[in-house]
């Protein structure tokens, strides 16, 4: 652990290039880097390492027991880095396209469980004999098994369940599987909605805002300062609310030819499907995050991009400077600009 009080020194690729959208700047380059929002931090990952920077409550903000979420914590920064070697480097099997998206989703959630248990002990006050309190093992393993069946049930087999009800009265396959998919778009949009409307989240939003335009900041070249970071756009095309859209997309082609299935198979077929989903999905991501200047790839990401104002929210300063020093902790180890291409085979591509 390494605690820093001060704000970054800057830091800066070269690329030396920007163009302007929707009056904010935005980066016209790829990076391989990533990151993610967490409690009162911002984990980022490039191609060999992974840090989680995570704003400590002060003594004051811990006077009732615990902070508040609504408050935020205000104390030093604490950073958490990890070395990180992608199984795709070891196999050569697992490099392969599909196949090293499914791999490259399955580390990703890892070292994100990892990064979410990290920041939420951060904000746990110490105990009676001061020392720092840490969630249970059981139960966070508890809560991460609850959290990936929950999201199975709910845009999965809830949507073909929902339809299934009604498959007698359905006339054909493909009519089954378009009353299937606009069910399952609807649970997604409505859930995305329903929790950018939980007060408790907006800290979270405004963190996954500043983790978007300190990745700008760096695809861009531009010294890495909370000012200058302030000036990039809160949406990437490389997001994850963004890739989840596509997969509710993708799915919709992975599952057509299945047609109507009873509905044991129906629900086996959706579980199973997700890998093939999720690696499709991945390649879609990655192919828009190096075309982003163009227009098709615009066009096609601008549902995504507006989904996003919905799960980000713009950040101040303090939490920027959070967000810098995460991605700092990465380019003190590691120039992910520089990065082969067999170095980035299975590079988590989501910010």
């Amino acid at each position: 652990m390494l605690n820093v009080s001060a704000d970054p020194e800057p830091h800066t690729n070269g690329a030396g290039t920007h163009h302007v959208a929707d009056g904010a700047l935005e980066a016209p380059r790829d990076l391989p880097v990533g990151g993610q929002a967490v409690l009162e931090g911002v984990m980022m990952r490039g191609v060999s390492t992974w840090a989680v920077a995570v704003r400590k409550p002060t003594e004051e903000e811990l006077a009732g027991g615990e902070l508040d979420p609504t408050l935020g914590a205000h104390g030093e920064i604490e950073i958490h880095t990890e070395p990180l070697e992608s199984a795709t480097r070891r196999h050569r099997i697992l490099r392969l396209p599909l196949i090293r998206g499914v791999v490259a989703l399955g580390e990703s959630l890892k070292i994100g469980f990892k990064a979410l248990g990290i920041s939420a002990n951060a904000q746990l006050p110490d105990d009676e004999e001061g020392k720092s309190q840490e969630i249970g093992g059981g139960t966070w393993a508890g809560t991460i098994v609850f959290a990936m069946l929950f999201a199975i049930g709910l845009f999965f087999l809830l949507p073909a369940g929902l339809t299934n009800i009604f498959r007698d009265d359905i006339p054909n396959s493909f009519t089954f599987l378009v009353i299937e998919k606009l069910i399952r778009i609807s649970i997604f949009l409505a859930y995305i909605w329903l929790i950018s409307r939980i007060r408790d989240l907006q800290r979270v939003f405004e963190y996954h805002g500043a983790e978007h335009k300190t990745i700008s900041c760096y695809e861009a070249g531009l010294d890495l300062t909370p000012d200058n970071a302030q000036r990039f756009s809160r949406l990437h095309p490389r997001c994850g609310t963004s890739f989840l859209l596509i997969v509710m997309i993708v799915a919709i082609f992975v599952f057509a030819p299945l047609g109507k299935l009873d509905w044991q198979w129906l629900f086996i077929s959706r579980v199973v499907g997700i890998p093939l989903v999720a690696g499709i999905a991945f390649e879609v991501i990655k192919w828009f995050g190096r075309n982003r200047t163009k227009s098709w790839a615009r066009a096609l990401m601008w549902p995504g991009l507006q989904l996003q104002r919905l799960t980000t929210r713009e950040p101040d300063l303090a939490q920027l400077a959070v967000a810098i020093a995460a991605l700092e902790a990465v380019l003190s180890v590691e120039n992910p600009a520089e990065a082969t291409e067999e170095e980035m085979v299975g590079m988590e591509v989501v910010a």
